[in-house]
């Protein structure tokens, strides 16, 4: 396959040329338009890497499109595989929750299955994406471990993320800011909510420090890349470095995030957060740490489009692009070890992007979608 007329986003330059692929690799890179046969003009569009998505919940909602409604899981995944490769990401870390704050939540019940969807599928071969799986593990859950052990296989994991929703921690060091956010998600009065806070400490106290201990040595065991999520204070941070984290996800404070970077952690960051210009739940803004150079990796996070979008908003000029796509590129698959992509260079995986820009007045530059390819093979 040869596509030319393309300004090629490489590791330190965009330029205008030609991509051969054969045998899903990428062979050849050359600057100038190709005269070849068969040479496809692509109208001088953006030719990106594949997007590499880290953390992302959205086959959440396609399982379980409303309240109260489960969708066949297989056709589950394969719509949220379409809307993925569609968005331009062609590689996914599917998040799934390991425990929830509540036992026996719908995100509990529906584990398994989504589990076993997702594995049937990649054996299949069925996805236009590649998916993976990233593990998200709630050290309070009392039944963690027993899922760690079923699901925490090096060929299918690539990251463990370490999550603690109990008031006082992480994104809830503000108990009222906790409060107000459970009895809106569980439409709890003030006396349910205090029963609910109580039960969620106790189990804090009793489950927390063994089973993240627990954790960690599993995935170090095996080695599994380590991710820590929604630090805000010192000892946060403090903690995740002795433990051999290698990527911050969603630092609450500006505090955190320092001290993360300096300690060796790649600083994780929700697309939506950028897009919208600033944070949902209140805590900092990605542009803050855009600004500073400290954003390492987005994350679309809830929503697929973003991650391509905040790429662009990253780079209002072609000088500022690789950087910027590095965030959806390179830097998280060097993060959990995905070598063979990321990257337009000669011997890497063909997972390629294309994209044109739409302009309108008075608006940001939207990227749209012309054409995606996985190892060679056109998905979208």
């Amino acid at each position: 396959m040869i596509l030319t007329n393309l300004r090629l986003c490489l590791r330190q330059e965009v330029i205008h040329g030609t991509i051969i692929v054969q045998n899903g690799q990428i062979v050849g890179l050359d600057s100038g338009i190709s005269r070849a046969a068969g040479a496809q003009d692509c109208d001088g569009d953006y030719l990106l890497p594949g997007l590499i998505e880290l953390h992302t919940d959205n086959l959440e909602k396609h399982f379980s499109p409303r309240p109260g409604v489960i969708w066949p899981a297989l056709a589950a995944v394969l719509s949220h595989d379409a809307q993925m490769a569609g968005s331009g990401i062609t590689t996914v870390l599917d998040a799934l929750a390991l425990g929830d704050v509540r036992e026996g939540s719908e995100r509990v019940r529906s584990l398994k299955t989504m589990a076993d969807a997702i594995l049937a599928a990649r054996a299949d071969d069925l996805t236009r994406a590649e998916h993976f799986l990233h593990l998200r593990c709630e050290i309070s859950y009392p039944d963690l471990m027993d899922l760690v052990e079923q699901l925490a296989t090096p060929d299918v994991v690539k990251l463990v993320s370490i999550m603690d929703h109990t008031p006082g921690q992480r994104q809830f060091t503000d108990l009222g800011n906790y409060r107000n956010f459970y009895k809106k998600k569980f439409s709890l009065s003030d006396v349910e909510m205090q029963a609910f806070e109580a039960e969620t400490m106790a189990r804090q106290a009793r489950y927390a420090a063994p089973q993240r201990a627990a954790v960690v040595a599993t995935a170090q065991r095996l080695g599994l890349p380590l991710a820590s999520h929604d630090d805000a204070k010192p000892e946060h941070v403090a903690e995740a470095a002795a433990e051999g984290m290698r990527i911050a996800e969603f630092p609450t404070t500006l505090e955190a995030a320092d001290l993360s970077r300096q300690a060796g952690m790649k600083l994780l960051m929700g697309a939506p957060n950028l897009v919208r210009g600033g944070s949902h739940s209140g805590n900092i803004a990605a542009a803050d740490l855009a600004a500073r150079g400290w954003l390492d990796i987005l994350s679309s996070d809830y929503m697929p489009v973003s991650l391509l979008q905040a790429v662009f908003l990253l780079a209002p000029t072609d000088a500022e692009l690789p950087a910027a796509a590095a965030t959806a590129t390179a830097t998280p698959a060097e993060a959990v070890g995905l070598h063979d992509r990321g990257r337009l260079e000669i011997g890497k995986r063909a997972d390629l992007l294309r994209v044109r820009l739409h302009r309108d007045e008075g608006a940001p530059p939207l990227p749209i979608v012309q054409g995606v390819w996985r190892a060679g093979r056109r998905v979208a």
